[in-house]
């Protein structure tokens, strides 16, 4: 049996793996496949790549292909998620602000430096033709932490995944002032690199157990109640996230890498591009 460890946000992006886990379908291949939830996120999961903490993260496709160029030694093995990312934008219930534009150059919250929510919250003031100068981060580490940031006025806004944010605009926690969505595939599978030419006929049996289980996800029955029950969702908000999200069973195309890397060149995020071939498994 060989033990593999892998990081992942907490979502429901990643129950797929949390199922084959149960039923023993890695252990059934030989492989002790350790999860652990990073509630950190992106950032915090480049961290752990680089230093060998993990073998495998499911992570955010801007924030890895960033890091990878930057120096982190990790290769891409599988698209995972190819639907965009509908990052919600959130102020605190009491917050005065009452629109989008009335956020340019308040203080963002973002879970740490080249995190989703620092790169899409440059991406979106890019998008609203913001001077990126005059940007102001606040480094909260988490999704909980954000939340007493802007209850505090630490902070003035949080960018997050919308759906995962939906139990606190109920609540009257946070509220929604607007959507923005990544204009690329969400989530990628990544491995160390050493990891990956170590391990690949290992990694290619992990993503046949993988695959099969998420290209017949939306078809198990039941699964709009036991996610909404697992991940504190309604029904119906499940339901349309659902909807949204397509799950891949391939790698991620040179088209889409290209996208990806321009943007973060055209942010000044990225001072030497990779190939795509050089970045893949």
């Amino acid at each position: 049996m060989k033990e593999v460890r892998i990081v992942g946000v907490p979502e429901h992006f990643n129950l797929p793996w949390h199922l084959c886990l149960e039923n023993g379908e890695f252990n059934a291949i030989g492989i002790d496949l350790q999860w652990t939830d990073i509630p950190e996120g992106t950032g915090k999961m480049c961290q752990m790549l680089r230093q060998e903490e993990t073998d495998l993260a499911i992570i955010l496709s801007e924030g890895i292909i960033k890091d990878i160029t930057a120096g982190n030694e990790t290769s891409i093995i599988q698209e995972y998620v190819a639907s965009p990312l509908l990052w919600g934008i959130h102020v605190a219930a009491d917050s005065p602000f009452q629109s989008i534009a009335e956020l340019e150059y308040k203080r963002i919250a973002i879970s740490r430096l080249g995190s989703g929510s620092h790169l899409m919250a440059i991406v979106h003031a890019k998008q609203m033709n913001w001077d990126l100068e005059k940007l102001t981060f606040v480094i909260v580490d988490t999704l909980d932490k954000a939340v007493v940031a802007l209850q505090n006025k630490e902070a003035d806004y949080f960018m997050w995944e919308r759906f995962m944010t939906q139990p606190l605009v109920d609540q009257n926690v946070f509220r929604r002032i607007g959507e923005c969505p990544t204009p690329w595939p969400s989530f990628v599978l990544v491995g160390r690199r050493a990891f990956v030419q170590q391990n690949r006929a290992l990694v290619d049996n992990l993503l046949e157990v993988i695959n099969a289980t998420t290209s017949e996800f939306k078809f198990i029955p039941s699964i709009d109640r036991t996610l909404a029950e697992r991940y504190n969702q309604k029904v119906e908000d499940i339901q349309d996230w659902l909807s949204l999200t397509r799950w891949s069973q391939r790698q991620l195309s040179k088209v889409n890498y290209d996208k990806i890397q321009q943007q973060l060149v055209d942010l000044q995020l990225i001072d030497t591009p990779k190939q795509y071939e050089d970045i893949k498994m």
